[in-house]
């Protein structure tokens, strides 16, 4: 395993974390089973767990805090709040009336009187960068968070943020967590820069494609992941974009034998060898599933490798770009584009 330093905070972290979304019943999987991942993971030198309030309605934050009992002050422990949980309009968002009780309602539920970062999971624009980052200050300040970051900002709001917590003399995000892999390479363009120039640690989600880079998904194979199961809109192959991943895919398949790879470990070691990335979010269901991406800990591409996958995927492309979870309001939106 590398050891990487996490922005310019001075905190050292593993090049693959542990992400905990399929905890509970997203992933249908159990806490013996969680248990046993997390300590696998543990075992293999990762020393970082990202999970979030949302993942299973709370479950996967209970399923950690129970796994993790005992040795919490070995791991880096992060979670992440703003996104709806339930139906209550309030709960949810950037307010500091959400974050200051979400954030009590996440340690109740990890069992901890902290958490190492505290991430937002996605741009609120109904609430200011000065709320937000008023009540993260005051979080800090009080000792339950020692860092904080966002998750998914498209670049110009990372930017906004940086001046907001300069300009109203407030502690800023020290990380983002983003989507990157090697068929969505969208934030190379944007998103990397500006974390490389504010000197953000970045966690990238989703480096394995939601499964279209595990190997599991070739030509000629009917898809079967845990994932298509409930968006098999993204693994229809009839749709240009899913044939297009695809396509992809099979090239680089051949690469991958090419080098003595699997495809796990040529998208793992892909992500991480980019100069801006910290760490790289795996999300196992399974103990094998965890086992073949550890893999991947200390695989290194070679130049002509990393060339290759250039030739199949340009940089800065996205395959999927519909899917970005970035997008401004006013393109997804006509009333925000219209007089």
């Amino acid at each position: 395993m590398q050891y990487r330093t996490l922005g310019h905070t001075g905190v050292q972290i593993s090049s693959l974390a542990l992400g905990a979304m399929n905890f509970g019943k997203i992933g249908r999987t159990t806490q013996d089973e969680a248990t046993a991942i997390v300590d696998a993971a543990l075992e293999g030198g990762i020393n970082v767990i990202d999970t979030a309030d949302m993942y299973s309605g709370g479950e996967s934050e209970e399923m950690v805090g129970k796994a993790i009992a005992g040795r919490r002050d070995d791991i880096v422990l992060a979670t992440k709040a703003s996104m709806p949980m339930g139906d209550e309009r309030n709960h949810q968002g950037g307010s500091r009336r959400w974050l200051v009780t979400e954030l009590d309602n996440s340690l109740r539920r990890l069992g901890v009187d902290h958490v190492d970062l505290y991430q937002i999971h996605r741009w609120d624009p109904r609430t200011s960068d000065e709320e937000t980052l008023s009540a993260l200050t005051d979080l800090q300040r009080a000792g339950k968070i020692r860092y904080f970051g966002s998750s998914t900002f498209p670049a110009y709001r990372i930017v906004q943020a940086q001046w907001a917590a300069r300009e109203y003399h407030l502690s800023r995000y020290v990380t983002e967590q983003p989507s990157y892999s090697i068929l969505q390479r969208g934030i190379e363009t944007h998103v990397l820069p500006v974390t490389e120039q504010y000197g953000l640690g970045v966690l990238v989600w989703s480096p394995l494609a939601s499964g279209w880079l595990s190997g599991a998904i070739r030509e000629g194979q009917e898809i079967t992941t845990n994932r298509s199961t409930f968006m098999p809109q993204r693994f229809d192959t009839s749709i240009p974009s899913n044939r297009a991943r695809l396509d992809a895919v099979e090239r680089l398949a051949e690469v991958a034998d090419e080098a003595g790879l699997t495809m796990i470990q040529l998208a793992l070691g892909f992500v991480t060898a980019h100069p801006a990335v910290t760490s790289a979010i795996i999300g196992p269901r399974t103990l094998g599933h965890l086992h073949s991406q550890l893999a991947a800990a200390d695989t290194v591409l070679s130049p002509d490798v990393l060339d290759a996958i250039d030739a199949i995927v340009a940089p800065g492309t996205d395959l999927a770009a519909h899917e970005k979870f970035d997008t401004p309001p006013a393109l997804l939106d006509p009333s925000l584009r219209r007089r």
